[in-house]
């Protein structure tokens, strides 16, 4: 994984231009934030139980070109969408929720409106700064877009999309923010602003992961480390790449009530635990159960209960071992752990639609590829794999033919060139000065 290959000087040239046209300033005015997306090898869906999670960022993401506006007005043009976005910073951003009780209550379709903003996640980055006091006079100009195919993809596009904007919010009004702070930031737009229920593992492997590194984090007391592979084991690390294969399902396909469900059934499964051990203080998340009771007492659980916490054991466990094995180089057996993630979350977290599954499937015999999972909860979106550098383009190959096999339909709507894509390891969210 030598080598940074994204973004390519190419693509910050055109985003500079761009701004540039838009601000009437010189291209070296024109700064760009580099907000990469992430995968998640092990760790699936124990995050809200206070597990420990791995992730990795890649040579793929977010571009936000900007430059001050020399006054308090924000202007922002996409690359994806069509119209432009205007606001102040100096105006009061209200949470989503409020703003649809405010409309809902003038007699207004709010909701369809706001769906359509995609400038919210701006309007976000600035309600978060403000509810912590920070001054902001300067509003910005910019032009974002992300890496072509990959929107709606499970590799948590919209907290890079937060992260740029607060990276260029803070630059443009001299504020020093620390990546753990816009840890928080960001998940003030996600929570209060936008009043969705995401943790904080997507903001933070952004913000926190460093080229060729595995980032681990211990959800619960929110402690990281970054994993080096060993100097001795520094070729089978240029050996690998990540594959990522797009399903072509852009909206989630479930049948079933699905991920709040099972949040419930996890805490549940917490509260019996605890509760048969004698413990009725602790917090009800499965963290709080030490493995020993969870041996003593699964027996207390009913099915769906018992499969997902099987799942947050033996996911947790997993972690462990893939720490272990990425730190000694070995990343066949880190591989294989990714592989048991990805069949856990099928059997026993029960997520998952058909063509992610049929993907997961037909990756798994791919040649090269050393371990493959769901990217998310595998209702939309793509499957990551890892795979011997050697193989890639084949293995590449075979996934896009046999895809198109078993889902004609979706594989067909997908452009050929971007239905698979061979990545590299990438680095955290940053800013890029012009020359």
């Amino acid at each position: 994984m030598a080598g940074f290959s994204w973004p390519s000087e190419d693509e910050l040239n055109g985003i500079r231009k761009i701004v540039s046209g838009m601000a009437g300033v010189d291209k070296v005015k024109v700064r760009v934030v580099v907000s990469p997306y992430r995968i998640c090898p092990l760790g699936a869906h124990i995050d809200h139980q206070g597990g420990t999670v791995s992730a990795m960022t890649i040579n793929k993401g977010i571009l936000l070109g900007f430059t001050p506006s020399g006054s308090s007005e924000v202007v922002i043009r996409s690359g994806q969408f069509r119209g432009e976005v205007k606001f102040r910073v100096d105006e009061i951003q209200k949470p989503r929720r409020s703003i649809q009780n405010d409309n809902v209550n003038q007699g207004r379709d709010y909701s369809r409106q706001e769906e359509c903003e995609w400038g919210r996640y701006a309007r976000g980055a600035v309600y978060a700064l403000q509810s912590r006091g920070n001054n902001l006079s300067q509003g910005i100009i910019g032009y974002l877009c992300g890496s072509d195919g990959l929107d709606s993809s499970g590799l948590s596009s919209s907290a890079a999309v937060g992260v740029a904007y607060l990276l260029a919010m803070e630059h443009a009004n001299n504020l020093s923010i620390s990546p753990k702070e816009n840890i928080d930031y960001d998940r003030l737009i996600e929570n209060e602003y936008l009043g969705l229920k995401n943790g904080i593992m997507d903001q933070s492997a952004i913000l926190l992961s460093s080229h060729g590194c595995l980032m681990f984090m211990n959800c619960k007391t929110k402690e990281h480390t970054l994993v080096h592979l060993p100097e001795a084991n520094s070729e089978p690390h240029k050996a690998i790449k990540i594959l990522l294969a797009l399903s072509g399902l852009k909206e989630a396909l479930t049948n079933n009530p699905g991920y709040n469900r099972r949040v419930t059934e996890c805490q549940e499964a917490a509260r019996i635990l605890l509760r048969a051990s004698g413990n009725n203080e602790a917090e009800t998340i499965l963290s709080n159960v030490k493995p020993e009771v969870y041996e003593a007492h699964k027996g207390k659980l009913e099915q769906n209960l018992a499969k997902r916490a099987e799942h947050y054991f033996s996911e947790n466990m997993r972690v462990m071992k893939g720490r272990e094995a990425w730190a000694l180089g070995k990343v066949e057996d880190f591989g294989k752990l990714i592989s048991a993630s990805g069949l856990s979350s099928i059997k026993n977290y029960e997520c998952g639609a058909e063509p992610l599954i049929q993907l997961y499937e037909i990756l798994l015999k791919a040649p090269g590829v050393l371990g493959a999972r769901f990217s998310g909860a595998g209702f939309r979106g793509c499957c990551i794999a890892l795979v011997k550098a050697d193989s890639a383009a084949e293995a590449a190959s075979y996934v896009r033919s046999e895809y198109m096999k078993v889902q004609p339909e979706l594989a067909s709507c997908i452009n050929e060139e971007t239905a698979v894509l061979i990545c590299e390891s990438g680095d955290c969210a940053r800013i890029m000065s012009p020359f």
